[in-house]
């Protein structure tokens, strides 16, 4: 009973977690911290994305 991504929500995901990425990449937060933020989006892709979005590293342009 896995769940199943496809089609056009499938798309829209790995858009998401591709703009999640390219921020916590962008952020001002420690190499290792980045790293971590990273795997879990890769690894858990629709959880990781919901998790960084609430408490993940905001990008540095949002300091500004």
């Amino acid at each position: 009973m896995g769940l199943e991504i496809t089609g056009i929500g499938g798309l829209i995901l790995l858009i998401l977690d591709i703009w999640a990425i390219v921020s916590i990449v962008n952020s001002s937060a420690t190499t290792g911290a980045k790293v971590l933020w990273s795997l879990l989006v890769l690894v858990l892709p629709l959880i990781g994305f919901i998790i960084w979005l609430i408490a993940g590293p905001r990008s540095s342009s949002a300091h500004a």
